[in-house]
């Protein structure tokens, strides 16, 4: 009991030192108003003693007066008190909810590759939009519950303690009946809401893959296939948040019966000593008022425990997120990166996702300013040795050295500054091309744009868009063909201008004539950069300067095209068996 109410006092304790507490003014203001809402019922139950024994029993024409004033003050002060206290908690709840989604895809974006290749995108995407979404209900809850509920059941109960002690007892003889069935439904709730909270992430991730693969989904009749998959989780959530919808309205179904229980006990009680003359019927009615109008606060009340649970589940899936760290070993005094084309060396790397090995050992050096092309079968573990260079992923031994510095000791960001990458699917957004080449950039001059569309071909089908450099990419380019993708995301390397160049399959998906237009932007790219190339068309690397071959996460051979030829390793027999192919 007492490790479960430090676990809740924990949870909003980090909730409000860094979400709630900068907005401390807004919610004091908010309270003060629920304040004044909540006190607003107790002054409705005490002027019904008045209203019945002065206007209605003895029939007096200035209580009628005052009384009536009084009324139409007490509703006009909770309306305007009512309005300015939810639109000062609605401003609260979506700035805290806004700040949080910030700072969580922010903390997000900086876990490294390996945390993101167990955590498919939409489930962060659920955590960060529906979990976050699902906190606003605990703080407009909790705080209207303090700030509102709890005074108007205290100034409610006051009024009742006034008119008669003993009554006030009688009613609230049924408590006992709350306290064990709230503690299991309270356990109860917190259970099916995460759950309900982890069927959603499930429920995200499915549309992300439908919709990131509608085209291979279309062509192999998958739609009734991914429906049903889909149908299943949803059929799984409608059955979690119902229960957990039971859980919470057990709490105020609870106070229902102590409330019935209550009421039978005073009108048995209380019914007696006015028929006996001992009580009069204003005293009854503002004690019956008084509990009645208690009756809504005190459902809400016992409402909030249920909405705690169900947001304390979202909480902790946040709050472990946020505890999550990169796995990257950050150097205590980083050292300066390299300004020019430097040499690039790995020794003896070795690294495996869970059990499976991809680099076994893998060594190499790239010469500064030449181009090194990496060649081998597809799981050689090529583009893994460039995630490497780069620290996307972290080995479990052996390392990678720049300008013979380890990258270990360079600032990730700083390192990460040296590459410029264009890959087979070059990642645009779905914003206009000049977006998709500035990535923010305000300090480009339109000259230099200018020549950096030229040089990588971009200005050639400018002309053929409706906006030209402002036409939109589409999502994820689709607006563009894959050799256009290609040359953009070649414009925006040379506009990074950074000494080294990582090229993986650059041009594998292009028909000849785009191959060509692309592989010249390519040339003109890595003039004076340490470039690394990925190819398995080993007709497009035979100028390389270096080419490294790789068999099962080991180097096993290196040369320049005509030695390795010469030698009838294994890059001979890939390179003879691409020819034979296509002389077939």
């Amino acid at each position: 009991m007492t490790q479960t109410r430090d676990k809740k006092t924990n949870l909003f304790g980090w909730l409000w030192r860094n979400y709630l507490r900068q907005h401390w003014r807004w919610l004091a203001a908010a309270t003060v108003l629920m304040a004044l809402e909540g006190s607003m019922l107790g002054l409705l139950a005490a002027i019904m003693q008045p209203m019945f024994d002065q206007i209605f029993i003895q029939g007096s024409t200035n209580a009628l007066w005052w009384v009536g004033i009084g009324i139409l003050v007490i509703f006009t002060t909770r309306a305007l008190s009512s309005v300015g206290q939810r639109v000062i908690l609605k401003r609260v709840s979506e700035k805290s909810a806004a700040e949080m989604r910030a700072t969580l895809l922010r903390h997000l974006m900086g876990l490294d590759g390996a945390f993101h290749q167990t955590n498919p995108p939409g489930y962060l995407i659920e955590r960060v939009q529906g979990d976050v979404a699902a906190l606003g209900a605990v703080w407009t809850g909790l705080i209207t519950g303090l700030g509102r509920d709890v005074v108007a059941v205290i100034w409610l109960f006051g009024v009742a303690l006034f008119v008669d002690w003993r009554w006030t007892m009688v009613a609230l003889i049924g408590i006992p009946l709350l306290v064990l069935p709230s503690l299991l439904a309270q356990g109860y709730v917190r259970r099916k809401a995460a759950a309900a909270r982890e069927i959603a992430g499930r429920m995200s991730t499915r549309l992300d893959e439908v919709f990131h693969g509608i085209n291979p989904i279309k062509l192999n009749a998958l739609e009734d296939y991914q429906a049903r998959r889909y149908d299943a989780l949803i059929d799984a959530r409608v059955q979690a948040e119902v229960k957990a919808a039971l859980g919470q309205a057990t709490i105020p179904g609870l106070i229902d019966i102590m409330t019935g229980v209550g009421f039978f006990g005073v009108l048995l009680y209380g019914g007696s000593e006015i028929i006996a003359g001992e009580k009069t019927v204003g005293e009854f009615m503002a004690f019956f008022t008084a509990m009645a109008l208690a009756f809504e606060p005190l459902r809400r009340l016992g409402n909030i425990s249920g909405l705690w649970q169900a947001a304390a589940a979202a909480i902790e899936r946040v709050l472990a997120l946020f505890q999550t760290q990169s796995t990257l070993r950050i150097a205590a005094a980083p050292v300066a990166p390299p300004t020019t084309a430097p040499e690039i060396t790995l020794h003896d790397v070795q690294l495996a996702y869970d059990d499976l090995p991809v680099l076994r050992g893998a060594s190499f050096t790239a010469d500064a300013g030449k181009t090194t092309a990496l060649v081998g079968a597809s799981g050689a573990g090529k583009s893994t040795i460039f995630n490497v260079l780069t620290r996307l992923v972290e080995p479990q031994s052996g390392g990678a050295d720049i300008a013979g510095t380890d990258i270990a000791q360079m600032e990730v960001g700083a390192l990460r500054g040296l590459f410029s990458v264009v890959t087979q699917d070059a990642a645009l957004f779905d914003e206009t091309l000049r977006d998709n080449i500035l990535l923010g950039r305000t300090d480009v001059d339109p000259a230099q744009l200018n020549d950096v569309l030229e040089a990588a071909h971009v200005a050639d089908f400018l002309p053929n868009l409706p906006a030209g450099l402002d036409s939109p990419a589409g999502p994820r380019g689709s607006n563009l063909s894959g050799g256009q993708r290609q040359r953009v995301a070649i414009a925006r390397a040379l506009l990074r201008d950074t000494p080294i160049l990582l090229l993986d399959e650059a041009t594998s998906a292009l028909d000849t004539k785009s191959e060509a237009i692309v592989q010249a932007a390519l040339e003109k790219l890595s003039k004076g950069r340490t470039t690394l190339v990925i190819a398995h068309r080993l007709s497009t690397i035979r100028n390389a300067d270096k080419i490294v071959v790789m068999d099962q996460g080991r180097v096993v051979d290196e040369g320049t095209h005509d030695d390795l030829l010469a030698r009838g390793g294994l890059y001979a027999d890939l390179y003879n068996m691409q020819f034979r192919d296509r002389d077939d």
